[in-house]
């Protein structure tokens, strides 16, 4: 494994390992665990890695082998009904009993000298959210890769159901565990089937062929799109981040699906005064522990050492750290976000995107989105091959896609911050979703995204309603000759299930209408924008 990655720090220690280990969950199943450990005298401090996943690959080299290589204990254990561990697996029912439960079996291990931290991405940080519920006194830090704290808002966006990853994760939680053979099988099987999962009417219960049978817990994603209904109450861990003291690095990949969870969870540590650190790089959310790994491996382990053996002489001087993309550079920032205050760009008659505020709300232009033929998704935060930064051209090609283009930019343009889309829309049917999205073009006419978000609304005949959509966080350099873009348009298939138009539920729905969408003048795209050498108030020059 370490052969797959340059750059890596030396090896500091032989590695044992002690497999198969038994530790009793709260409910007493036993949780088999495995333990790596550094073939050296001395007292080691000791991480727990909790997983839904297996404890195979990528799991035992990334974390068992190349951290118990540095200098400590490795815990890695199979959540309650994954993996070999007894029980039923529930998505976050048992997370903070079983921790505590394994961190009661630590104290009676000979090798454990009473300083813990945690480590892990996706669901594998939500068990360390779920740890620091009722954080242990031994645990010292915590450092969530790409992680997750509320499953809702993984699967829905404003109400509208994230189908795609939704089925990815199906697929991971369902086989993972198993082997990468059974993984890999159950995942060739989803490509091939995901049209039909996708597209049939209704949705409930169509992903089964696709998935190799029903799966309990994602019908209940399915049927529940409101955050408020008491099918998720208790999913959320994002309070913990309000009290917690327990220092937590935290890294993510603008392209990451849960990277607006990420900003989260910095902006509430923040605001708690908790010691917590931010790395975003180029990354979508497997990416970063593929091609990101000596970086995402080199940042945890310094914050480890920092607060587990009380070495900091390898953290970095500020407390943020962003990849900003179109310049393929690092920036080192005090805080994040960078920009304080979002300046508008309007569209314009003709397709054009500019700083000239509209002098009234009339209809601008409208376009036809028809369930029957969804707008694709392209690119983004998903957890498909696809995902991040793709040419956009043949998408904008369509006329279900409407874009609007600002001039060349004479000077370099920073976007640093959160983007969002503040639309005024009108609909023939009262019901619509609308995906927007920003672009860079270059020179040669390449659109490539750099953030989007999508909103559900209702509107009251051709009158306008407004409605504003989170694009997510970005740092992106908009080059001199570059031209930036703003895309709109009725939805990103199979990424987000597609309106039916009617107001149904679009796991339930069988009738689909096609509708018109109208966007009018005095909608507006935010962006923190920054000309370089200028202070954030300053606009962007560009050839008029």
């Amino acid at each position: 494994m370490r052969a797959m990655w340059r750059r890596l720090p030396a090896k500091l220690h032989e590695v044992g390992w002690e497999p198969g280990l038994t530790v009793p969950a709260a409910d007493g199943s036993p949780l088999i665990t495995d333990h790596y450990f550094p073939r050296a005298e001395g007292d080691f401090p000791t991480l727990l890695v909790r997983s839904p996943y297996g404890r195979g690959v990528p799991w035992s080299p990334m974390y068992g082998l190349l951290f118990a290589e540095q200098g400590f204990h490795v815990v890695l254990q199979s959540c309650r009904g994954t993996g070999g561990s007894g029980g039923t697996f529930d998505l976050w029912r048992n997370e903070t009993p079983d921790g505590l439960a394994t961190v009661a079996w630590l104290r009676e291990q000979p090798w454990f000298n009473g300083t813990l931290g945690t480590i892990g991405p996706s669901y594998l940080g939500y068990v360390q959210w779920a740890l620091a519920v009722e954080p242990p006194p031994e645990l010292k830090a915590m450092v969530v890769q790409v992680g997750l704290h509320d499953p809702y808002a993984l699967f829905h966006a404003h109400g509208a159901l994230q189908l795609e990853t939704a089925l990815v994760v199906g697929v991971g939680m369902t086989y993972q565990h198993r082997g990468m053979a059974p993984f890999l099988k159950a995942t060739l099987r989803l490509q091939r089937g995901l049209r039909e999962a996708t597209t049939a009417q209704p949705l409930r219960g169509a992903y089964a062929p696709a998935l190799g049978g029903e799966v309990p817990w994602l019908d209940g994603v399915m049927a529940h799109p409101d955050a408020e209904d008491p099918h998720w109450h208790g999913a959320s861990l994002a309070g913990v981040a309000d009290r917690l003291t327990v220092p937590t690095s935290l890294i993510t990949g603008w392209h990451d699906v849960l990277a607006d969870q990420t900003f989260e969870q910095y902006d509430r540590l923040r605001r708690a005064g908790c010691e917590t650190a931010l790395l975003v790089g180029p990354w979508t959310h497997t990416s970063a522990l593929q091609q990101g790994w000596p970086e995402v491996f080199t940042e945890s382990l310094a914050w480890l050492r920092a607060h587990l053996e009380a070495a900091p002489s390898g953290l970095r001087p500020t407390r943020v750290r962003v990849h900003i993309g179109g310049e393929d550079a690092w920036r080192d920032l005090a805080d994040w976000p960078s920009a304080t205050a979002a300046e508008p760009w309007f569209p314009a008659p003709g397709g054009h995107l500019t700083r000239q505020a509209p002098t009234d709300s009339a209809p601008l232009t409208s376009f036809r989105y028809d369930p029957a033929d969804p707008t694709p998704s392209v690119g983004g935060p998903v957890l498909s091959r696809a995902a991040g930064p793709r040419d956009n051209n043949d998408l904008e090609a369509r006329e279900d896609v409407l874009t609007f283009t600002g001039p060349p930019l004479t000077e370099p343009v920073d976007v640093l911050g959160p983007v969002s889309a503040r639309l005024s829309i009108s609909t023939d049917t009262g019901h619509a979703d609308v995906f927007t999205r920003l672009c860079d073009v270059d020179p040669q006419g390449r659109s490539v995204n750099v953030c989007d978000g999508l909103g559900r609304l209702r509107t009251d005949g051709q009158e306008p309603s407004r409605i504003t959509v989170p694009m997510n966080s970005t740092a992106h350099r908009f080059a001199v000759g570059h031209r930036m873009r703003w895309q709109i348009s009725g939805g990103a298939h199979p990424r987000y299930a597609r309106s039916p138009g009617t107001g149904k539920s679009p796991v339930d729905a069988t009738a689909f209408t096609p509708v018109r969408i109208t966007v009018h003048s005095d909608s507006a795209l935010m962006l923190p924008t920054q000309a370089e050498g200028s202070g954030s108030g300053s606009g962007p020059a560009v050839n008029g």
